[in-house]
């Protein structure tokens, strides 16, 4: 049985994986207002590709995947928030959710590099629960929603893609080799904004 769900574009799918990760790191301004949403979705850290999309844009996509159950929109107060339906709408637990968060947000990942994306997310045991609730996403019966991309020239692992915007393309391995690099400055770049935020924490 195919996912029943229509493709979603890369904004939608940007949208939808932002407001899972917002729900975990920033848990006092979740529900998200548009305005928050579209810095979210528009962030040059832990994000690839980094977009520019406007506020028009990213509107255009919350309505769309509202008419798919997956973004719930919270009435009261002056200005609209929103939320997400990932999990109960596509009938995965709180870890697999947070695997296809990282992946929507990141684009393909090894285990290892879910683990890490996912730390803030869901913290995984060893990278062979990662592995596991991969494997589960990718043998779903409803419909797979992670496929296992064929492994590139001189990589050790193997790495996953979600299928939420359809089957992804490979990437040559130059390409891969680029995204790769970019990720890991990505990650660091994060890194050591969290520490100097500890940092400045500790020292008030």
């Amino acid at each position: 049985m195919a996912n029943p769900l229509p493709p979603l574009s890369l904004l939608e799918s940007r949208v939808l994986g932002t407001l899972f990760e917002k729900q975990h790191t920033v848990p006092d301004s979740y529900p998200l207002t548009l305005n928050a949403l579209v810095s979210g979705c528009n962030q040059k850290t832990s994000r690839s590709p980094v977009m520019e999309a406007t506020e028009a844009e990213v509107q255009a996509a919350i309505d769309n995947l509202r008419r798919l159950n997956l973004v719930v929109e919270t009435s009261g107060g002056r200005v609209a928030r929103y939320s997400h339906n990932l999990d109960r709408v596509l009938q995965v637990p709180a870890q697999s959710a947070a695997l296809l968060a990282s992946l929507m947000l990141r684009g393909p990942q090894t285990a290892g590099e879910l683990r890490i994306s996912c730390e803030r997310l869901h913290k995984f045991a060893d990278i062979s629960a990662v592995q596991g609730f991969l494997e589960e996403l990718a043998a779903r019966p409803a419909g797979a929603l992670v496929v296992e991309l064929a492994r590139l020239p001189g990589a050790r692992e193997n790495r996953w893609a979600h299928l939420l915007s359809g089957t992804p393309q490979q990437e040559s391995p130059a390409a891969a080799g680029t995204a790769t690099l970019e990720e890991r400055i990505t990650r660091l770049e994060a890194e050591v904004a969290a520490l100097k935020a500890e940092v400045a924490r500790i020292s008030t």
